[in-house]
């Protein structure tokens, strides 16, 4: 039984001693991506990786890293893709803007399609032609 408390303790990341730097890692362990799992941030991972980098966000809040440097170092290790939120720049303005791309689209095709439903029928005259 101490073997199993001792391996849940090994396995749990260390609590920082101030409530507002472990507020911070919390925050950051939710917007960093983990590698392996791919759609859970390493706060709900239970990879290996996961621990690593949940052990990393802890280190680098401890020697005084602030947020942004934190995600940055996240960000030049594993590229935009680690971050839930990645930064608006020129590689990721396709990412930020497809969603108003596509909504435009499609209103553009609901309006001709709306047009063309609103011509009148042809007339038995126009038929003939």
């Amino acid at each position: 039984m101490t073997l199993v408390a001792l391996l849940i303790a090994l396995a749990a990341p260390a609590v920082l001693g101030d409530p507002a730097q472990e507020a911070r890692a919390n925050a950051l362990e939710m917007e960093i991506r983990c590698v392996q799992c791919q759609n859970e941030p390493i706060a709900q991972s239970t990879a290996d990786i996961a621990v690593d980098m949940r052990r990393l966000v802890r280190e680098r809040i401890a020697a005084g890293d602030s947020d942004d440097r934190i995600r940055a170092f996240f960000r030049e290790r594993y590229g935009d893709f680690v971050l839930f939120r990645p930064p608006f720049d020129a590689r990721t303005w396709l990412l930020w803007g497809s969603p108003f791309l596509l909504v435009a689209a499609g209103l553009a095709v609901m309006a001709g399609f709306r047009r063309r439903s609103s011509e009148p029928p042809f007339t038995p005259e126009e038929g003939e032609r």
